[in-house]
């Protein structure tokens, strides 16, 4: 270097100065600047050592007076700074100071003093959750403005259950959501999350253990969760396409079904994604009731299987099965005694171009319901065959604009004579809706919608526009395909 730098400085100056008339005694003067500069720098580099080499002795001699014990208290030095608790609130362990316990007899300067330094304590992780569970939290607010009453519409044929109708009219605040999510260890996860409704409630939606390392593609979770039936059943509501769920997952799911209870999933080792579940729950909820079976009164099952066609476009197929028995099921003072059956064919195609959605892209779906219900209705006994899909596409046009159209229905058979006139007539009407969506995403934490449903599941239609925020923030998992 310090030959370089008088090199560099002597061509800049000569290249700069062509026209000097002395050029030897030009040269002479840089030189000695040069020199001088040399000088200084020498003198720089060595105050530098020294103070570094002072530094080090200094703190060399600290270490050794704090490890040495004393006169009076020759054991009493031992360290006692394990478990410091930086200014995260995460506590760490840190080595002690190991001192050896001197003789009785010894000497002061005869004490063998260990001198293993501890190390500097640990950086502080680079996000105050970074030990913690992540905690995130889901706002969910409505404006809906209707024709009639949507507390007083009703799903013609079916006994409803109490979570399956609309939003009321005017504003009210969704189904807003606290979630605890978590890896416990390397074998398991954890989550948690509340859900709180219109009228203040709090309910624990979801709150199971996952495992993550069980060998051959095998998945248990265990606890109260959303069942994988279907294609949207495992979605939360701020997940949903619509601002509400399709007409037969009100109809027979009561929006949708979770419990309490096993699941176990198996991922086969192919090319073609391909996933088979099995699950068995409590039997507690809607259209289960009573917890039938010693408390495992629901059974379901399911596979999934779906692969990429192009760079720009995938495709999911799914079979769901659900078998449940209620006793006592209470739908607004009526009671059900039976078996429910129902299955799911589910079918999805997604399209990006070139696989990038973040200017356009398009999802289409579309699901096939039939169940069967049997047993007594009323102390009246009753079977009935149950029918219902819906079809369903949202265009992203442009960055953060997406648009999106909706039509679902479902029929029920004739439940015999002795129930004319009760929930399970259908007054020979077909319930049906067809929806539109307008939304705007200020970000992928951030949402607005106005929704548009002309909504004929009841004798008489309903005309009814919802206006939607969604934010969430928080660390927040990713949303399914």
């Amino acid at each position: 270097m310090h030959r370089l730098i008088p090199i560099s400085i002597i061509a800049a100056l000569f290249a700069a100065s062509p026209a000097l008339a002395d050029e030897a005694a030009d040269l002479a003067a840089i030189k000695a600047q040069i020199k001088l500069m040399q000088h200084d720098y020498d003198a720089k580099i060595h105050s530098l050592e020294v103070r570094l080499s002072k530094a080090e002795a200094e703190a060399k001699a600290a270490r050794v007076a704090v490890a040495k014990p004393s006169h009076a208290a020759p054991v009493a030095v031992a360290s006692n700074a394990a478990s410091t608790t930086p200014s995260t609130g995460q506590t760490f362990d840190q080595p002690q100071t190991q001192i050896a316990t001197p003789a009785p007899d010894a000497a002061p300067q005869d004490v063998a003093v260990a001198d293993n330094t501890p190390p500097p304590p640990p950086a502080a992780p680079a996000s105050n959750n970074a030990f913690n569970p992540g905690i995130a939290a889901v706002l969910n607010g409505f404006y809906a403005a209707s024709s009639r009453d949507p507390q007083k519409q009703v799903i013609r044929g079916v006994a409803q259950g109490d979570e399956s109708g609309l939003p009321p009219r005017g504003f009210s605040l969704g189904e807003s959501e606290v979630s605890f999510a978590a890896n416990i260890d390397p074998y398991l996860s954890g989550f948690l999350d509340f859900s709180m409704e219109d009228d203040n409630s709090l309910s624990v939606e979801e709150a199971y253990i996952q495992t993550k390392d069980l060998p051959d593609g095998l998945t248990l979770k265990a606890g109260r969760f959303l069942s994988g039936i279907g294609y949207l059943n495992e979605r939360h509501a701020h997940d949903w396409s619509f601002s509400d769920a399709p007409l037969p997952y009100r109809a027979f799911l009561n929006s949708q079904y979770g419990d309490d209870g096993l699941q176990v999933r198996w991922l086969a080792p192919t090319d073609q994604f391909l996933e088979f579940g099995a699950e068995a729950f409590r039997g507690d909820a809607y259209p289960a009731a009573g917890a039938q079976h010693d408390g495992v009164g629901t059974y379901t099952a399911f596979v999934h299987t779906g692969n990429d066609i192009n760079e720009s476009s995938s495709y999911l197929a799914a079979l769901s099965y659900l078998h449940t028995g209620a006793k006592n099921r209470d739908t607004d003072g009526n009671l059900f005694t039976g078996t429910d059956d129902l299955g799911i064919g589910s079918f999805v195609y997604k399209w990006a171009p070139g696989g990038n959605p973040t200017v356009n892209n398009l999802t289409l779906s579309s699901e096939l319901f039939y169940g069967r219900e049997a047993g007594f209705y009323n102390g009246d006994k009753f079977a009935q065959n149950r029918f219902g899909w819906y079809a369903q596409g949202v265009y992203q046009f442009m960055p953060q604009w997406s648009f999106g159209l909706r039509y679902s229905g479902l029929s029920t058979s004739t439940p015999g004579p002795l129930l004319t006139g009760t929930a399970l007539d259908d007054f020979g009407h077909s319930p049906s809706a067809e929806t539109a969506l307008l939304e705007f995403d200020t970000s992928e934490f951030g949402r607005f919608r106005v929704q548009y449903t002309r909504d004929q599941s009841d004798l008489k239609p309903n005309d009814e526009i919802l206006f939607q925020y969604t934010v969430i923030y928080g660390p927040h998992g990713a949303h399914r395909y």
